[in-house]
C-alpha cells in the first residue's frame, strides 16, 4: 500500500516551519527534502514512530539544495551509504563539495548558521542520481514526474505524483503555513529570477494538480488560485524592493523600508505571532537581498 506522510521537523522548536515527506510504497521508503542536520533527531524520531529507521530508507528526493531542505543529506548517507540521492544537475556539485554553498549561506546567516542548520557533510558522488527535468522516478509502485522549476533557485525541481495529483513544489509556490490566508515569497540570493519563475508556474499548472505541497508548510488547496495569488504578491514585493532601492543609496536603509512595508502587508492578513512565524521561516531580510540582486541584474541587462 502506498503512503505519503508529512513529517513536521519542528525547526528551532517551531512547528509548521519545515516539512519533510515520507513516501512508502511496496517496501520502498523515500524522503523528499529531509531538512537540515539541526532537525535530524526529530526526523529520526518521526521515522521511528512509524517503524522505520534511517537504514530502511532507499532514496532521498531533493527539490533543491538549500540547507533547510537538503542540509541533512550527507549525514544521512554516513548512516546509510546505500541511499540514492536525486538532485538537479545544477545542484549536484554543491552536494559533493558543499564549501561554496556553505560560504554563501555563511554570508547570509553569519554566526547563526550552525545553530540553525547544523553540520552539512558532503555527499559521495557515486550516490547521486542527476536530474534535468522530464524524468519519471519510481518509488516502489509510485511514479513521480520531475519538472524543472527554477525561479527561487536554478537547481529547483518539482515532483508530480500523477496518481494523487499532488505537486511537491518545494519553495516554487512560496510559503503558506497550513493552507492559511497568506502566501509569502521566499526570495534569497543568488538565483531569484521572476521571468523564469513564470515558466515554472506554467509548468506546474500544465499538470493540473489537485493540490500543492509546500515545504513551509503543508498542502495548499486550489493550486490555480494559490499560484495566481502568489504571483501577485511576488511582483508586489519586487515593486516594494525597487521603490526602497530608488529611495536611498544606502542598502541598510532600503532594507529597513522593505521590512516595514512587507511586515505591514503581512499584518493585514495574519496575527502578529503568525506574521513573525512566516518572517522567521522565510528569513525576511534575505528575501530583500535576493529581490534586490534580481532587480539590479534586470536593470543592467535592460541597459
Amino acid at each position: 500500500m502506498d503512503s505519503t506522510t508529512v513529517l513536521d521537523l519542528n525547526w528551532m522548536g517551531r512547528p509548521h516551519s519545515i516539512g519533510a515527506v515520507l513516501l512508502e510504497s511496496s517496501g520502498h521508503n523515500a524522503i523528499l527534502d529531509p531538512g537540515p542536520a539541526s532537525t535530524l533527531e526529530t526526523l529520526r524520531t518521526q521515522l521511528r514512530s512509524r517503524g522505520i529507521s534511517i537504514s530502511d530508507l532507499d532514496s532521498i528526493l531533493l527539490t533543491h539544495i538549500h540547507l533547510d531542505h537538503a542540509g541533512a543529506t550527507g549525514t544521512l548517507l554516513r548512516e546509510n551509504p546505500n541511499l540514492r540521492i536525486f538532485v538537479h544537475s545544477k545542484g549536484a556539485a554543491h552536494l559533493v563539495d558543499p564549501s561554496k554553498l556553505l560560504a554563501s549561506a555563511g554570508r547570509l546567516w553569519g554566526d547563526d548558521l550552525h545553530r540553525l542548520f547544523g553540520e552539512t557533510l558532503p555527499v559521495p558522488e557515486q550516490n547521486i542520481q542527476i536530474l534535468e527535468g522530464g524524468e519519471t522516478l519510481s518509488v516502489g509502485t509510485q511514479k513521480f514526474d520531475v519538472i524543472y522549476t527554477p525561479g527561487h533557485a536554478s537547481h529547483h525541481v518539482t515532483y508530480f505524483d500523477e496518481q494523487e495529483g499532488v505537486a511537491f513544489a518545494g519553495d516554487t509556490a512560496g510559503i503558506r503555513i497550513a493552507n492559511g490566508p497568506y502566501i509569502m515569497p521566499a526570495t534569497p540570493p543568488p538565483d531569484i529570477d521572476l521571468a523564469v519563475w513564470e515558466d515554472s508556474f506554467a509548468a506546474i499548472l500544465d499538470r493540473r494538480p489537485s493540490k500543492l505541497f509546500v515545504t513551509h508548510f503543508g498542502y495548499a488547496e486550489n493550486p490555480e488560485k494559490h499560484i495566481a495569488d502568489f504571483r501577485e504578491r511576488l511582483h508586489l514585493w519586487a515593486d516594494i524592493t525597487e521603490r526602497a532601492l530608488q529611495s536611498t543609496s544606502e542598502l541598510e536603509v532600503a532594507l529597513q523600508s522593505f521590512l516595514e512595508n512587507t511586515q505591514a502587508e503581512m499584518l493585514e492578513y495574519l496575527s502578529p505571532a503568525d506574521a513573525e512565524q512566516h518572517a522567521f521561516t522565510a528569513g525576511l531580510p534575505l528575501s530583500f537581498l535576493g529581490l534586490a540582486r534580481h532587480i539590479r541584474k534586470r536593470s543592467a541587462a535592460a541597459q
